[in-house]
């Protein structure tokens, strides 16, 4: 029995989104699926056989968008509660960066987790870490800012 619900942030807030790091509605995507954790929010993914740059390790693509899709939603989590609104902003990625820290090995579930740790009215900056096989092969941090109207990606969730 899993300690996470059922319903993912993306699914809740995004079910149409086509995102290919985490839209629901994106068949060919990595539908990837965040929970509320204690810090923030945490992830977990099971790679495929498409997903590794050479035999046996992840594609540092794949590590990127993981990272940035599961950072911007913890910023929008982060966002949509300090604000009490019942949905979050749309926030869209204004830098992020990565280290990879070690090979991420194909054939073990990937761990990413986002913690915020500076907040504003419109923005957060989020901390990132991606682990696999009880090692930690990425950080990262990333800054996301909520759009408004007239915005290219303003209402991309509905």
């Amino acid at each position: 029995m899993s300690d996470q619900p059922e319903t993912s942030v993306q699914e809740l807030h995004a079910a149409n989104s086509i995102c290919f790091g985490c839209g629901p509605s994106n068949p060919e995507g990595l539908q990837i699926r965040s929970f509320r954790s204690k810090n923030g929010l945490i992830m977990k993914f099971n790679p495929s056989s498409e997903h590794q740059a050479f035999p046996g390790m992840i594609n540092g693509g794949i590590i990127g968008t993981l990272m940035d899709c599961h950072g911007n939603w913890t910023a929008a989590i982060a966002l949509m509660d300090q604000s009490e609104d019942l949905e979050p902003p749309c926030t869209v990625t204004a830098n992020y960066s990565i280290k990879l820290r070690r090979p991420t090995p194909f054939g073990h579930e990937i761990i990413v987790t986002g913690e915020v740790i500076e907040l504003a009215d419109d923005r957060a900056k989020v901390k990132m870490e991606l682990t696999s096989d009880g090692k930690i092969c990425a950080i990262g941090e990333g800054l996301f800012v909520a759009v408004k109207e007239g915005h290219p990606a303003y209402h991309r969730w509905n």
